[in-house]
């Protein structure tokens, strides 16, 4: 039997070696290689501040703290998401609410957003921040959106947790440019690993500091921070509230490790989507757009399934023959939590629509193309 899952990281004997140095080194947290990492990403994207920590959600969360998100605002996102893009929202105690996606890239709809947002501003319940996500590495129309928040007063959270390693507007996606905050994430199945760790990135520097804060019980060794002189060297301060989602030596060795193949995984990713292009052509499936405006990081391969009662189907006979097909996203605002708090089915039609249909084909560095074969061979034996 087969067993080819959906995403794979891929570790090399020089990615173990990292690891291993830092379990023989003095420090296996708050040591010399998180910054060495934070550094490393901010220069590969070109942003001026990067503060690592254990996951993306955690970057989400400490993002909208940052940004003062507080009950009584409202926070938009995409329906097309996992969960933790709207989560952040509620654990700051703010109302959330989604915008629609466009039918082609799956991103968030600029159109919908324009809609979305003349309508609240005439209600008087325009949000504080909007959270657009980069779904399956392709970035959304970022100078579209930032032009909209400049319009309309609120903020940007860019969630590009898929994104690391692609282009938008010839600039490397999360720069930070058309956000405030830009988060990447580092799970196992994403375009580099850490294990679990996540990132928010900015070129405020006020910003910067309070996310360095958040990450560490709200803790400063800093006397410009401090209500007055320290005791001594070991003193600090808690002068706020924040949490503890520091990143350990251990996960940080291995990103700076991963980070030298990043470019060498996102080219393996294209040529192998490229390739299930062409294999796919004339089967009743259809394959992803990608927009002119960027080069997608191709974290997922997602198509749709022309007729969406033959999805269950597919998935189930793909799964007997050993191939991990998944499904994402299913619309957060369909998820009994966000159903108690008022959404319904039939609030947002394009992400539904796309959800029928949805199913994501195994895309990592590591997948043969003789796998990739079998993939395909197996879709065109079920139709």
């Amino acid at each position: 039997m087969k067993n080819i899952p959906y995403g794979r990281q891929d570790i090399s004997d020089e990615d173990i070696a990292a690891v291993v140095a830092v379990l023989k080194s003095d420090f296996l947290t708050q040591g010399p290689n998180v910054p060495a990492f934070e550094k490393a990403i901010a220069d590969y994207v070109g942003v001026e501040h990067a503060v690592a920590v254990n996951s993306a959600t955690s970057a989400l969360h400490i993002a909208c703290m940052a940004l003062g998100l507080e009950s009584g605002d409202w926070l938009w996102t995409t329906p097309n998401t996992f969960v933790a893009s709207a989560n952040c929202g509620r654990y700051c105690g703010a109302n959330v609410s989604f915008v629609d996606i466009d039918k082609d890239t799956y991103n968030m709809s600029v159109d919908a957003l324009k809609d979305k947002l003349k309508t609240a501003k005439a209600a008087g319940n325009l949000p504080k921040i909007v959270v657009p996500v980069a779904f399956a590495g392709q970035s959304c129309e970022m100078a579209e959106i930032h032009a909209l928040s400049k319009e309309y007063g609120f903020f940007v959270i860019e969630d590009a947790s898929h994104a690391i390693g692609g282009n938008y507007l010839d600039t490397k996606i999360g720069c930070s440019k058309y956000a405030d905050i830009s988060i990447l994430s580092f799970h196992p199945v994403k375009i580099i690993t850490t294990a679990e760790g996540g990132m928010a990135l900015t070129n405020n520097a006020e910003l910067a500091e309070k996310l360095q804060s958040y990450r560490s019980h709200g803790i400063t060794r800093d006397p410009k921070r401090m209500t007055h002189e320290a005791d001594g060297a070991w003193y600090y301060q808690q002068v706020e509230l924040g949490l503890n989602y520091r990143m350990t030596e251990l996960q940080a060795a291995l990103g700076v490790s991963q980070l030298k193949r990043i470019d060498e995984f996102v080219a393996t990713r294209h040529k192998l989507a490229k390739r299930y292009d062409e294999l796919l052509a004339g089967l009743p499936v259809t394959t992803p757009a990608q927009a002119k405006s960027g080069h997608s990081a191709l974290h997922l391969y997602p198509v749709q399934v022309k007729d969406a009662a033959k999805r269950q189907a597919l998935f189930d006979f793909m799964r007997s023959k050993g191939i991990g097909v998944n499904v994402h996203y299913i619309p957060v605002h369909t998820q009994p939590y966000y159903q108690e708090l008022g959404c319904k089915p039939g609030d947002y039609p394009e992400a539904e629509a796309y959800y029928s249909r949805a199913l994501s084909l195994p895309l990592y560095a590591t997948l043969t193309e003789a796998d990739q074969d079998y993939v395909v061979d197996c879709i065109r034996e079920f139709f």
